[in-house]
């Protein structure tokens, strides 16, 4: 089990069993235990489509929730930006740690591969970004300033 803080303070913990499988498969229609499943699969579109990741992540919580009289709303409001990536690293460990002790290395392996894509890639954005001359880019969208611009109305001679 593992546990992230959401910015109102509460702490929530990601307990993945059949159970909480069967809880988000009823309330979202996703079946967290065929990973590889769909196009594009599902590994990947919960790294991809945060809401998705956050609405898995409720109803996983959800008896916490509901216990502490906490509605989706109100756990939605209290997810800013390091919260759901705490959030999410809670989640991809829940789920390494369930799918190793369920003998499945291969989705264990597949899961972690996901998040240094993630890692990686956002690194990657970083650092391109860095390297961006935006004043260059400016001027090559813009262009200089043409001198074969018609002339103003005013001194336009009247028909």
């Amino acid at each position: 089990m593992k546990t992230f803080t959401d910015s109102a303070g509460r702490t929530w913990t990601v307990s993945l069993t059949i159970d909480a499988a069967k809880r988000v498969k009823g309330l979202l229609d996703v079946n967290l235990l065929e990973l590889e499943a769909g196009d594009p699969p599902l590994l990947t579109r919960l790294g991809t489509d945060v809401i998705l990741l956050c609405d898995v992540i409720f109803a996983l919580i959800k008896p916490q929730a509901d216990a502490a009289g906490v509605s989706d709303e109100q756990f939605g409001a209290a997810l800013g930006g390091e919260v759901i990536l705490a959030a999410q690293t809670a989640f991809y460990e829940e789920l390494v740690d369930f799918f190793r002790k369920l003998g499945r290395t291969d989705l264990a392996k597949a899961v972690d591969a996901q998040r240094r894509m993630i890692d990686l890639a956002v690194a990657r954005i970083e650092t391109r970004i860095d390297k961006l001359d935006l004043e260059a880019a400016v001027e090559t969208t813009l262009g200089e300033p043409s001198t074969n611009s018609p002339p103003s109305s005013a001194s336009t001679p009247a028909r």
